[in-house]
């Protein structure tokens, strides 16, 4: 057991090389290096942008991420958009009508082959039903009053699903799936009103355990649920004790040791990795972070719209809000004009548009944009240099920056 999908995340070098022929429609053909590509285009499924293909001449179909030989996920533990399981048994149903008949192999991003034009169909069956009966199935309940955690906890596949190695749930579950599915058509109000306004986790934790009588008593009540095997009400219990007190050592190893015996019964790759994530937070683990990816290379490919609206979800909304202005921008190269405006503590850009009364007007290659707004280089410094030209408050970058939070890689989970 890996992550599920694989061994492991790749590490790889990160970066974005922009398109020269965009795949707009279902049946489009190319032919690259002398080899004909018949493509299918299927958003919404395990990605919003995604396309299967099929190389007719080889006889063999790729399936992308559409189908792998496991449940895939219609939600990512690791945090996503909710997929589509009903565009998705779609697009699945699809591909065996265009494709299954003259393929002899088919494969996907991840794991390997299915071969015979008879196999590929009934795996590709299998796996249509698999998130049909799940998207449906949810529904039926849903429909009669029942929430996603109680949906969670009915739902089981049929047998022949069930039965089918590529269905189980290494690296999706059936059980957070159905969650995702609910989450698509519900939200994440389950109806209750108790659940409309509660408290947040740590303040709630406190009330908790004083209304347990205390953590010492909570703590003895655990210990007897975790001789009896209830893992998942003691990991409830104590990690409100944890909650309320971080520096509740007993707690902090009861509840590892409770996620340590979780992660090792399950089944499921990614439930197993938090589980065990977990415990080696509350020991005082140092849980290691992904190594840095090379995000200017990513940054060079992407649009400055794209570049100025990831700028804005680092906004400190509230102190930002304290000032107003807006900065015109003129790429030298390639002739674009962008207006990056600070109101109500939102940052906002328009292409293709400069204001009258802006603070600051600058004109600059597009690389050495890219190097501005992350803070590599100086305004002043680009200007002394020739780099670039700009009238108006040269420091108007530096309130900007000022403003910015940067994220967080190494947050807590486990601990508030």
């Amino acid at each position: 057991m890996t992550c599920g999908l694989g061994p492991s995340p790749s590490s790889g070098t990160l970066s974005l090389l922009p398109p020269t022929v965009d795949i707009t429609h279902t049946g489009q053909e190319l032919v690259l290096d002398g080899v004909r590509i018949v493509f299918q285009m299927t958003p919404g499924t395990e990605a919003p942008a995604e396309m299967n293909f099929y190389f007719p001449e080889f006889r063999a179909l790729c399936m992308a991420e559409n189908a792998t030989h496991n449940l895939h996920n219609i939600v990512t533990l690791r945090g996503a958009l909710v997929r589509d399981a009903h565009a998705w048994a779609g697009f699945i149903d699809e591909s065996i009508s265009m494709f299954a008949a003259d393929s002899d192999v088919s494969f996907a991003s991840h794991h390997w082959p299915t071969w015979g034009t008879e196999n590929i169909v009934d795996y590709l069956s299998k796996q249509r039903d698999l998130y049909a009966y799940l998207n449906d199935q949810t529904l039926r309940y849903l429909n009669q009053g029942f929430t996603g955690a109680e949906i969670a906890e009915m739902i089981e596949l049929p047998p022949t699903l069930a039965s089918s190695w590529h269905c189980r749930g290494y690296y999706g579950s059936v059980s957070h799936n159905v969650k995702a599915v609910y989450q698509r058509y519900m939200g994440w109000f389950d109806g209750n009103p108790a659940h409309l306004w509660a408290h947040p986790p740590e303040a709630a934790a406190v009330k908790y355990v004083e209304f347990m009588g205390g953590a010492d008593a909570a703590l003895a009540k655990a210990e007897q649920s975790y001789e009896e095997g209830d893992y998942r009400w003691v990991a409830e219990v104590v990690n409100h004790v944890v909650f309320a007190d971080p520096s509740n050592m007993k707690a902090r190893e009861l509840l590892a040791r409770t996620y340590t015996q979780m992660g090792y019964a399950q089944e499921n790759a990614t439930w197993r990795n938090f589980f065990l994530t977990g415990a080696q937070e509350l020991r005082g683990i140092a849980v290691a972070l992904p190594a840095g990816r090379n995000a200017l290379a990513l940054m060079a490919h992407i649009s400055v719209t794209q570049v100025f609206d990831a700028t804005a979800i680092r906004i400190d909304g509230i102190k930002a809000s304290e000032h107003q202005f807006t900065i015109n921008w003129t790429l030298t190269d390639t002739g674009e004009r962008h207006l990056l405006r600070l109101e109500n503590g939102v940052l906002s850009n328009v292409a293709g548009r400069h204001a009258d009364g802006a603070v600051l007007s600058v004109s600059v290659p597009r690389s050495h944009l890219l190097l501005l707004v992350v803070g590599l280089v100086t305004l002043e410094s680009l200007v002394e240099q020739g780099i670039a030209t700009a009238s108006g408050d040269l420091t108007a970058l530096d309130t900007l920056r000022g403003m910015l939070d940067p994220p967080d890689p190494a947050f807590a989970i486990v601990l508030p």
